[in-house]
């Protein structure tokens, strides 16, 4: 009697974990500029974007389990998420039966998109006006206008593609695997002048290639969802292009013909592809990064159980003491032009807001597939510490973990590369005009975001 009563709890948990109980849809929008856009990633680009090397896109994946819970996760080939796009969005698709914690909205990075951020500016009155960082004074008005035209333009095809994939929910598997890929390396360099932006073969890296297929009742694939732990600057060039996130994605829809391929950048913070700075690498990379996920694609995927649980909070990360304001007004008069700007945005909030920020509201999320898969999702960009942390910390499931999810802030070092310094230990704030960070982070910034990740791990695997 025993013996029967296992199998017949066998032959449930192979019935709950079956074909059909997942209904999935998915789609894809071009998002290429169709005119004159400043360009994002580097403060030395001095003119807009001119033509394309590839095609940029937005992808939508809707997944609803067997009790009806809905996810969304968005990929979007361009360089960050600013927060308050996630905010309207986070509205828009309420509105559709998602809320916040079953929206993702993960963003390439690539290098070689259009800025979609305009920064805070004040007047003399104190006021907040929208304005745009690096255009020359006579242009501004151009492209702010360009800018708020393209984002509603993304807006738009984003919304628009996830109403579509709701009416065309279908029967679907999800099946899960993880290879590896090795162009990525650490590029902080430790040397006798401090850790310096160069190839690093030593540091720590992540080379795992998580692989979620999504498959119709054929057994063909509808959508590839991989990820990898690397920035996406092989390019530095004034055309549009998805970098080797691009290639990649284009190579996995050619192997896999029908399907849509999704890019969802990992904890690469300090990562740089190698070799870069030649457009031939950018599809080499994506080459060997499609042969990755092919491998993946056949390394004995597990089913994932037809079940949703996801959490999502937004924690407060502290800032180190921020200078004092003759400090800043020092610096104000430096000769060096980013050490410059970013003072005068410091002292320009402080005029209008009577003291400095001290804290930041962090995006975390966590969400259970089943009991075969938890997808971690984290702000900013993030170091690979935490990934490679968390990993060895949280081995309920397989662990997916995400950066440059929900809002793309700035760097999140961990507190090794906070006290080692350099350009993601602190040095980077100076760049950010897009949030006025008065300084790097606290010291308490890894154990706040790590010590909130474990909450919602917990919280999804009751």
């Amino acid at each position: 009697m025993k013996f029967r009563i296992v199998a017949l709890l066998g032959l449930l948990v192979s019935i709950s974990v079956g074909f059909g109980e997942w209904k999935a849809s998915v789609a894809s929008v071009n998002i290429t500029p169709t005119n004159a856009m400043w360009m994002a990633g580097y403060a030395s680009r001095q003119g807009p974007g001119e033509g394309k090397t590839t095609d940029l896109f937005a992808k939508v994946l809707v997944l609803e389990d067997a009790r009806g819970t809905r996810l969304a996760v968005v990929t979007l080939d361009l360089i960050g998420v600013p927060a308050d796009l996630r905010l309207e969005w986070e509205t828009a698709f309420r509105s559709l039966g998602i809320p916040p914690a079953n929206l993702v909205i993960n963003a390439s990075h690539t290098h070689s998109g259009p800025m979609i951020r305009l920064v805070p500016a004040f007047t003399k009155d104190g006021a907040e006006r929208a304005a745009y960082d690096r255009v020359p004074a006579d242009r501004e008005a151009e492209f702010v206008a360009a800018t708020k035209a393209y984002r509603a333009r993304v807006s738009a095809g984003v919304l628009g593609a996830a109403r579509d994939c709701l009416e065309r929910l279908e029967a679907s598997e999800l099946l899960f695997s993880q290879a590896r890929c090795g162009f990525a390396m650490n590029r902080r360099l430790p040397t006798d002048r401090g850790f310096i932006n160069s190839p690093n073969p030593d540091g720590p890296v992540d080379h795992a290639v998580p692989v979620l297929q999504v498959r119709d009742a054929k057994g063909k694939a509808k959508a590839i969802v991989f990820g990898y732990a690397c920035h996406n600057t092989v390019l530095g060039f004034m055309s549009y292009s998805g970098d080797y996130a691009g290639w990649a994605q284009r190579y996995v829809e050619e192997d896999q013909p029908g399907a849509v391929a999704m890019f969802v950048t990992g904890c690469g913070g300090d990562q740089n592809p190698y070799p870069r700075r030649n457009a031939i690498w950018a599809e080499r990379h994506g080459r060997s990064l499609a042969d990755a996920v092919a491998a993946g694609l056949e390394a004995n995927p597990k089913r994932v159980g037809d079940s949703l649980r996801t959490a999502f909070e937004r924690v407060d990360i502290a800032y180190a003491p921020a200078p004092p304001r003759v400090e800043l007004e020092a610096r104000a008069k430096s000769k060096d032009r980013y050490d410059k700007r970013h003072a005068e945005l410091l002292l320009e909030y402080l005029d209008a807001r009577g003291s400095l920020p001290t804290r930041y509201p962090y995006p975390v999320q966590a969400i259970r597939f089943g009991n075969e898969l938890t997808l971690v999702t984290l702000g900013g960009e993030v170091v690979v510490d935490y990934s490679l942390r968390l990993k060895g910390e949280l081995t309920g499931t397989p662990l997916w973990v995400a950066g440059y999810s929900n809002d793309v802030m700035g760097y999140i070092p961990s507190l090794r590369v906070l006290r080692e310094g350099g350009y993601e230990g602190g040095g980077a704030m100076r760049y950010v005009r897009a949030v006025p960070h008065p300084g790097p982070w606290a010291e308490s910034v890894e154990e706040t975001i790590v010590g909130r990740v474990r909450e919602l791990y917990r919280a999804v695997s009751k």
